[in-house]
C-alpha cells in the first residue's frame, strides 16, 4: 500500500501591489551650446518609459535653466530655477496600451495630438542677461533639505565650481503632472572669446575654400597686479567652427544630408565642423553651380570641460558661378577608310560635360565641322579620298565653357 502525503501551506496575502506607473525617459542627445549670449539647446523627445515600454507616456518636455553647482538637485532645479520652454509632446489616449520593447510598437495605443513627435529633435533657447548670471540663493534650502546640498556620492556633470556656469535640464512630464528622469547639460558664464573677421572665399570646380585670420586670447589680468609669466597654466585654446547661413538654410529648408553638414542650429545656420577646428581653413565639397552659399566663422574656447562660442564673424556670400573649362580630351586617334575618316578619343570624367566639338582643316586654321555637340567621343567625317586632313576635339561644358584643343591628328582617307 502506497500513502500518499500531500503539504498544505499556510500563509497570509500580502497588500495589493500598487498599479503600475509609467514615466518616460530621459531626453536623449542632449546639447546646450552657447554662441555669444544665446545658449541653444537640442534634445531627442522621449519615445519609451523608464520600464522599456512604448510609447512614452509623455505630454511635454519642460526644460529648465538656474545658476548654480552642478551638484544642484532636481527638487532645487524645480523651486529655483526658470523654466524657460515647454515643448508639447504627442501623447497615447491610454497610457496603459503600451507595448514592451520587444513588440511591435503599432500595436500598441497610438500617440495622437498637435506637438511633436516622439522620437523627434526639439529645440529651445535662452538669451544670457545680467539677472540670469546672478547665482541662485541655494542655502535658503539647506536647513530643510533632506539630504545635503552637495552629495559627495554623486557625480559632478560639469566643470570645477570655480568656473561658474549655467545647469540647463530636460525633462518628460506625463498628463498628470509626474515627471521622469531629467538630462542635464552646463554651460560656461564666462564671456566668450572675441569674434573673427569676416571669411574669405575662394572656390573651383571642385570646392569652395574658406579663410579667415587667427585669433588670440591672452589670459585676463589685473591692473592692480605686476606682469608676470604663469607656470603650470593651460594656455587659452582657441578653434574654429563654420556655419553655413545661407538664406535658404537659416530659414531651415537646407538639404538634408548634404556631405560636411553635421546638423542645423537654429538661426546661427547649419553647422559645417563636426569637430571644431585648429586650422583657419575650411573646404567645403557641396558644389553647385548657381547657388548662393553664404559662410560665417565663430572662435570656439574650452572652458573647464564646457566649451563657449563666440558671436560670428560677418557673414561672406559668394555665387558660385562655373566658369572653369573642361580638360582638353586626349588621346586622339584616326583611322582612314573608303571616303570616311573615323575619330575616336578618350570620354572626358569631368560630371557637368556637355559635350565635343570636332575641327578640321588642311593647312594651319581648322574649323567647326560639328555644330551640334558630340555626345560620344567619336566620330566619323565623310571625306574627299586622297586629301589629307587634320583635325583636333574640345570639349564643352553644361555652362558653356570650353576646353582646349586635343592632340592633331592627320589622316587621309581613300
Amino acid at each position: 500500500m502506497i500513502a500518499v502525503i500531500t503539504t498544505i501551506s499556510c500563509g497570509k496575502t500580502g497588500p495589493p501591489l500598487p498599479p503600475l506607473v509609467r514615466v518616460p525617459v530621459a531626453p536623449a542627445n542632449v546639447s546646450a551650446d552657447r554662441r555669444g549670449a544665446t545658449v541653444d539647446l537640442r534634445f531627442t523627445v522621449p519615445s519609451a518609459n523608464t520600464d522599456n515600454s512604448r510609447p512614452a507616456n509623455i505630454e511635454r518636455v519642460d526644460v529648465y535653466a538656474i545658476t548654480a553647482p552642478a551638484s544642484v538637485t532636481d527638487e532645487q532645479m524645480l523651486k529655483r530655477g526658470t523654466r524657460i520652454a515647454s515643448i508639447d509632446v504627442k501623447a497615447p489616449v491610454d497610457p496603459d496600451k503600451a507595448v514592451d520593447e520587444d513588440q511591435p510598437v503599432e500595436d500598441a495605443d497610438p500617440a495622437v495630438g498637435t506637438g511633436l513627435d516622439q522620437g523627434v529633435e526639439a529645440h529651445a533657447s535662452e538669451t544670457l542677461t545680467a539677472d540670469v548670471l546672478s547665482p541662485a540663493d541655494l542655502l535658503k534650502d539647506v536647513k530643510r533639505a533632506r539630504k545635503p546640498l552637495f552629495d559627495e556620492n554623486r557625480p559632478l556633470t560639469g566643470p570645477p565650481s570655480a568656473v561658474p556656469a549655467r545647469v540647463y535640464a530636460a525633462v518628460g512630464v506625463t498628463r498628470d503632472g509626474k515627471r521622469g528622469p531629467w538630462a542635464r547639460r552646463l554651460v560656461p558664464l564666462v564671456p566668450p572669446p572675441p569674434a573673427p573677421a569676416a571669411p574669405t572665399i575662394d572656390y573651383d570646380e571642385k570646392a569652395i575654400t574658406v579663410t579667415w585670420g587667427s585669433i588670440r586670447r591672452a589670459p585676463e589680468t589685473s591692473e592692480a597686479v605686476l606682469p608676470s609669466r604663469a607656470i603650470g597654466t593651460t594656455p587659452i585654446v582657441i578653434r574654429y567652427n563654420v556655419y553655413d547661413v545661407s538664406p535658404a538654410v537659416v530659414n531651415g529648408t537646407s538639404q538634408a544630408g548634404q556631405a560636411g553638414q553635421s546638423g542645423a542650429t537654429g538661426n546661427a545656420g547649419t553647422k559645417l565642423t563636426p569637430t571644431a577646428l585648429d586650422e583657419t581653413k575650411f573646404v567645403d565639397t557641396r558644389m553647385a553651380w548657381g547657388e548662393r552659399r553664404c559662410y560665417a566663422v565663430r572662435a570656439v574656447e574650452s572652458v573647464g570641460g564646457m566649451t563657449i562660442e563666440s558671436d560670428a564673424a560677418d557673414p561672406k556670400c559668394k555665387t558660385l558661378t562655373d566658369t572653369f573649362p573642361p580638360v582638353a580630351p586626349a588621346n586622339l586617334k584616326s583611322v582612314g577608310s573608303e571616303g570616311v575618316i573615323n575619330l575616336i578619343w578618350d570620354a572626358n570624367g569631368e560630371s557637368d560635360l556637355a559635350g565635343y566639338l570636332v575641327f578640321r582643316g588642311t593647312g594651319g586654321d581648322l574649323g567647326l565641322i560639328t555644330p551640334t555637340l558630340l555626345t560620344e567621343a567619336h566620330f566619323e567625317d565623310p571625306v574627299r579620298p586622297g586629301t589629307r586632313y587634320v583635325y583636333a576635339v574640345k570639349a564643352v561644358d553644361k555652362s558653356g565653357n570650353v576646353s582646349g584643343f586635343s592632340n592633331r591628328q592627320e589622316e587621309t582617307a581613300r
